[in-house]
């Protein structure tokens, strides 16, 4: 059954993909692919949920690939990802139906093919169980990011936005390919499962190559650029698609190194730690100072790979200390983060699509209360905040008080270095989970909360766009309600990595939560859906009688709006104006720089501007420093290499000759 399930989810997916490349421009057809996507999602989260309840099954496609045999692997871990990712690909799917309705003639073509693209390859990637099948579906992903990336390109900005993405994309590819050939080469097999026979120095370059690899496709730092440039390129749904579906393929991939390779290099665990502290900073950080509301939400993905990989870099320093409960402990609180994000982030990009399809821009300075005339994009914007911001009672709350907790354990470990970078990583999760409160309160209260604009109507109801956005919100919600059941799954499908019984262990009572050790905070978010509103209706209620029944009153006066009172138009508070601070106070981390221009022209005088006007703007520190020095030799080096190409015969027989003696020199000295 599973293995029919698996089929069929193939069979679709390419069926969509056919449709769009042979029909994509028919207008009646042009939702067809999507729908063959829906139903292929759906297949591959049934045959999840199956192995996820009966237990993983191995199938052999004999020698498909003429690389040694071809077989895909469905264990628990595999299905605990499938079960993950389709069940949110669905709700994406279904929005891209009701897309589809909204959909200029030009944006047809080329997206509905990469989205059937992804789901089919990252479907391969979850199952591969052989090196080729791995390598083979991987690429494809690539391919199908650029595909997305680039399918628009109306403007130069998404044509090197679809270059970055594929570029970033084939330095993971190498890294994950160096990696396997080592291990091939050592274990003289292709299975995946043969990886367990390999050691020393061997093991430990591998398996710095493959975490390498499989981070690059999260957005780890120094590979982040690709993220808000390749998401806010993509078209529509498709941002949902790469940010909250295809990028788990990645935390899949560093879960099952784990699980085969097993105890890592000590320097390789301290780098993971500090490494996904600083991405988590940096990219909530330039997610909290943007203008756009796309590119927040793109990097907020950046600082959510960063929770994730400290998450998981606490696992790795239990492998090293041989600490089981320590490795429960932080691969739990690294998938609770994984599935968090997942349904959050789908939720915003979802509700990003609508305000943009709505309005036609996504500049947070003219999309003011744009949540209120779309009811259901703006709930599940809303909710989706909630959770990336780590507020209660969502999920994102339960996911970032578990990796705080996991962090807090550094003194069980042995070594100072180990030690010092847990307790940096903690640090840097502390301040990244106060700035993405900021970040978020900012949108939100701009977005959602602030006053309609006038001239704004109701938006015309879709009824398959408005049950996806609902689903993906009340997700944030209600998976945190049963947090202790979606534990108890979850222990299931770790099981290849670290034993059930283990991660259970944070079931203190049937609802009530704590980390691997005893001796730390406990939690309830199950009690929290009753407290919480027993709370507000206390104080509530108290408010009222000590007013003596005053406290409901409306007192109006004029809003303060700016330093000084009455002021109106562009010069009152605006989104640039509330991230500010964070500019100023963070100028070093997002390499701030203020410039004065004068205003010679006299209607910018008339409007009241002043005869200077200051430009604020933010360079991330990677970019400036590594990529554009790296940009700039590589220039030059084609700069030379170009007049290498114009030289005469003579020239270039002398260079061969030149080289033919070098290596024979080198040879003689090596005999």
């Amino acid at each position: 059954m599973i293995a029919l399930d698996l089929l069929f989810a193939v069979g679709a997916f390419t069926l969509g993909a056919l449709v769009d490349v042979a029909l994509g421009a028919q207008t009646r057809l042009r939702a067809a692919p999507y729908a063959s996507a829906l139903v292929g999602s759906a297949f591959a989260l049934a045959a999840g949920v199956l192995a996820l309840v009966h237990g993983g099954h191995a199938y052999s496609l004999g020698r498909l690939f003429g690389l040694g045999r071809t077989s895909i692997v469905v264990d628990h871990l595999s299905a605990l990802f499938l079960t993950l990712i389709f069940s949110v690909a669905a709700a994406v799917s279904l929005y891209a139906i009701s897309w589809t309705r909204v959909l200029s003639p030009s944006a047809r073509r080329g997206t509905a093919l990469g989205f059937c693209l992804v789901l089919a390859a990252t479907l391969g990637v979850v199952v591969a169980g052989d090196d080729f099948t791995l390598l083979f579906a991987w690429e494809i992903l690539t391919g199908a990011f650029y595909v997305l990336a680039g399918a628009r390109r109306t403007h130069l900005d998404q044509a090197r936005a679809a270059w970055l993405t594929v570029a970033t994309g084939k330095v993971s590819g190498g890294a994950l390919l160096l990696g396997v050939l080592l291990l091939a080469g050592r274990t003289g097999h292709f299975s995946l499962h043969a990886w367990r026979l390999v050691g020393g120095g061997v093991h430990d370059a591998a398996y710095a190559l493959l975490v390498v690899g499989f981070a690059a496709k999260l957005g780890l730092t120094p590979f982040q650029g690709w993220v808000p440039r390749g998401y806010r390129a993509a078209a529509g749904p498709a941002r949902a698609l790469m940010a909250g579906v295809a990028v788990n393929v990645g935390v899949y991939g560093l879960w099952r190194t784990t699980a085969l390779l097993g105890r890592p290099p000590v320097w390789l665990v301290v780098i993971v730690l500090l490494t996904g502290g600083v991405t988590a900073l940096l990219g909530i950080a330039f997610a909290g100072v943007q203008t756009s509301l796309t590119r927040v939400v793109a990097y907020s993905s950046v600082e959510n790979a960063g929770l994730i990989v400290t998450a998981y870099g606490v696992a790795l320093a239990g492998e090293v200390a041989h600490l089981a409960p320590l490795v429960a402990v932080g691969f739990l609180a690294a998938t609770l983060q994984t599935v968090a994000h997942a349904v959050a982030k789908s939720g915003l990009f979802v509700a990003t699509t609508t305000f943009h399809g709505a309005t036609g821009t996504d500049d947070l300075e003219l999309l003011r209360g744009v949540g209120r005339s779309r009811p259901a994009a703006g709930v599940a914007f809303a909710l989706g905040a909630m959770t990336l911001a780590g507020l209660p009672p969502t999920i994102g709350f339960v996911s970032e008080w578990f990796i705080l907790e996991a962090l807090m354990q550094e003194f069980r470990l042995p070594g100072l270095a180990l030690r010092l970078a847990l307790a940096g990583a903690g640090a840097l999760v502390a301040l990244t989970s106060g700035l993405a409160a900021l970040a978020f309160v900012r949108v939100v209260g701009f977005v959602v909360l602030g006053p309609r604009r006038s001239g704004d109507t109701i938006a015309p109801r879709h009824t398959f766009g408005a049950v996806a956005a609902c689903a993906l919100g009340a997700s944030c919600l209600w998976i945190a309600a049963v947090t202790p059941l979606e534990i108890r799954v979850l222990a299931r499908g770790l099981a290849p990595i670290v034993a059930p019984r283990l991660t259970l262990v944070a079931l203190r009572s049937p609802w009530v939560l704590q980390p691997a050790f005893a001796g730390f905070s406990i939690l309830s978010p199950s009690w929290l859906f009753i407290a919480l509103p027993v709370l507000v209706l206390v104080v509530t209620g108290a408010a009222y009688a000590l007013s003596r029944g005053r406290y409901f009153r409306v007192r109006r006066v004029p809003p303060w709006t700016s330093a000084t009172s009455g002021v109106r138009g562009h010069t009152s508070y605006t989104a640039f104006g509330f991230a500010n601070p964070l500019r100023h106070v963070l100028a070093n981390v997002l390499g701030t720089e203020r410039r004065a221009h004068s205003l010679e022209s006299r209607s910018d005088l008339v409007r009241g501007r002043g005869p200077v006007e200051y430009v604020t703007s933010v360079a991330e520190p990677v970019e400036r420093f590594v990529y554009t020095p790296l940009r700039r030799g590589v220039l030059t080096l084609a700069a030379g290499a170009r007049r290498l190409q114009s030289g005469r015969l003579e020239a270039y027989v002398a260079y061969m000759l030149a080289a033919l003696v070098a290596l024979l020199a080198v040879v003689a000295g090596l005999h």
